[in-house]
């Protein structure tokens, strides 16, 4: 008697598919640090950092895609994860080593690795906070705790590749120490209690209009200025000032905040 015929389940099948553009994320991280090990170029270089913004885009693309199909869940939260310290972590921080740190080794091999390290404790707490009921991931929130990965390695990722417009000028020696200070200070905003911006409850106001008034303006003076390639480098310097002052400003009003919190609980 022939078996019958088992129904293809289409959910099942859309499963797949955020998770095969993480996928693609961790292939664009795992090739950039192939390509950084064995670098002998600005050229190399340059390649294994656009192999990284590739690996941003996939990171944009994932979530989006599970959250149209709905097929959000605990595993995807936690591959994401995974391969965000790959291709944010542990990438970019060989990248920048090979690429400037290695000038000053000692000190290189340890802010380089205070990236790492940082990068995967930040993850480690974002996947604590971002989980629900059955460890499936929740709504995201108005902020963001610490600066998220992605966001950090752009910093240094945007760098390399403006590297390539100004003829390698931004490797040499005169810039080795300003980039261990950002590498390092990268590191401590991932792991700090500043409130980054997420985005995700963005309305069209007068406060929105004027904000991305002043990033295309800013942006084109930047690209005029200098290279478009320090573009990017720029509107990623930017939403990291916009966390920095937003906390410095609330601070006073959250500490008054939980002061009157205790005072009540007590």
């Amino acid at each position: 008697m022939p078996q019958p015929r088992r129904k293809l389940d289409l959910r099942k099948t859309l499963f797949l598919l955020p998770n095969m553009i993480t996928l693609s994320s961790i292939f664009c991280g795992f090739d950039s640090i192939r390509m950084s090990a064995t670098a002998t170029s600005d050229d190399d270089y340059y390649r294994a950092s656009l192999l990284l913004v590739y690996a941003l885009f996939f990171d944009m693309l994932d979530g989006r895609v599970a959250r149209l199909t709905k097929t959000q869940s605990a595993f995807g939260l936690q591959i994401d994860s995974l391969a965000d310290a790959i291709s944010f972590g542990c990438a970019p921080a060989l990248l920048v080593y090979k690429w400037s740190l290695f000038q000053k080794p000692s000190i290189g091999v340890v802010v380089a690795f205070l990236f790492v390290g940082a990068g995967a404790v930040r993850l480690a707490r974002f996947n604590v906070l971002s989980m629900g009921e059955g460890g499936a991931p929740s709504k995201p929130g108005k902020y963001i705790i610490g600066l998220p990965i992605p966001g950090a390695a752009g910093i240094l990722i945007s760098i390399v590749v403006a590297n390539h417009a100004v003829s390698g000028e931004l490797a040499g020696p005169k810039y080795v120490w300003p980039m261990i200070g950002l590498t390092g200070f990268l590191a401590f905003l991932m792991v700090s209690t500043i409130r980054f911006r997420s985005f995700k409850d963005l309305r069209l106001n007068a406060r929105t209009v004027a904000l991305v008034v002043f990033a295309v303006g800013s942006s084109a003076i930047v690209s005029l200025q200098t290279k478009p390639a320090f573009v990017l480098v720029w509107l990623l310097c930017f939403y990291v000032a916009i966390g920095v002052v937003e906390t410095v400003i609330t601070f006073p009003k959250r500490r008054r905040e939980a002061r009157e919190l205790r005072d009540r609980e007590g």
